[in-house]
């Protein structure tokens, strides 16, 4: 068996837990369901232990071991906080961590039903962290270019999901979004993967954002896509006032963004209606949803 294919039990949770940090080992260990990369077992009421499993390098939790200190503080929304590492040991020959645990319900099982609320708190979190990052911060591996460089990828998700009704317009989109100018600020930190899977609702509005294993500094149209891809219909205006930062080549490199963040999760649902490894049926909706805003709630910068 690699280890790849290790069975992470609450048995497996509790022993690693019972040789590095026994202190810990008596608390209840439960699974929280989803998870591709990392999979989670929440550990009492106010922790969780994330465990590496189908990512293929510790470099995503090392990253939030790392960094996730240094923003949370000036963070208005709660994040996950390492309390103590999980180092690699012959039970167990990946990384594991053991986090603050961030209450609320995964936007992909729950919905915004207070839009503008949520529009002003995502746009006043981002404001906050969209801060000049120190030279010796990540930088993106997979995400994070200018969409022009992204074409390939995107034209695999195109041709993938079926879009004979709007498929034009999607282009169309793209293709602004390839000629928009490229961002010439400083690098910025930017949380890198916001999509309904990464962030809670709690009382119809957002209260907090997890995930940060694709952090990086760069671009903050990555993030700003989710004005889109987050928030209800009608919603992207009041975010980008709010947040008051993005000029006009911006918006259109960030819609454009939305655009292929909205074709993933349209090909994620459709795996996952194929029983495909990692596929999301859920997902499908929601990317529909979120490419109907995309196309519908264009703005005027």
């Amino acid at each position: 068996m690699t280890d790849t294919e290790i069975e992470i039990t609450a048995d497996l949770v509790r022993d690693l837990l019972r040789d590095q940090h026994p202190d810990l080992a008596g608390l209840a260990v439960r699974e929280v369901p989803g998870g591709w990369g990392n999979q989670m077992w929440r550990l009492g009421d106010e922790l969780v232990v994330r465990m590496q499993r189908m990512d293929r390098t510790p470099e995503f939790q090392l990253k939030e071991r790392r960094w996730l200190p240094v923003l949370a503080p000036r963070l208005p929304l709660p994040v996950p906080a390492p309390v103590r590492s999980g180092e690699p040991s012959e039970r167990f020959p990946k990384h594991w961590t053991v986090m603050t645990w961030v209450p609320g319900e995964p936007l992909d099982h729950s919905t915004i039903s207070r839009g503008a609320h949520a529009a002003d708190t995502l746009a006043d979190f981002l404001r906050a962290l969209h801060v000049p990052a120190p030279a010796d911060a990540p930088i993106a591996a997979d995400r994070g270019a200018h969409p022009r460089d992204c074409t390939e990828g995107f034209q695999q998700f195109f041709e993938a999901v079926a879009l004979d009704d709007v498929a034009a317009e999607v282009r169309a989109v793209w293709d602004d979004a390839v000629a928009a100018e490229a961002w010439d600020g400083p690098p910025v930190w930017v949380h890198g993967d916001l999509h309904p899977a990464n962030v809670v609702v709690t009382d119809g509005t957002l209260s907090g954002i997890v995930d940060f294993g694709d952090l990086f500094a760069g671009d903050p149209a990555w993030d700003l896509a989710a004005a889109w891809v987050l928030l209800p219909a009608g919603m992207a205006a009041r975010f980008f006032d709010t947040y008051a930062r993005a000029d006009e080549a911006t918006i259109r490199r960030a819609r454009g963004l939305a655009a292929l963040k909205s074709l993933f999760l349209l090909l994620m649902g459709q795996n996952g209606d194929r029983g495909l490894p990692g596929g999301k049926p859920h997902w499908g909706p929601a990317g529909r949803a979120a490419l109907d805003r995309v196309l519908r709630d264009g703005l005027a910068a």
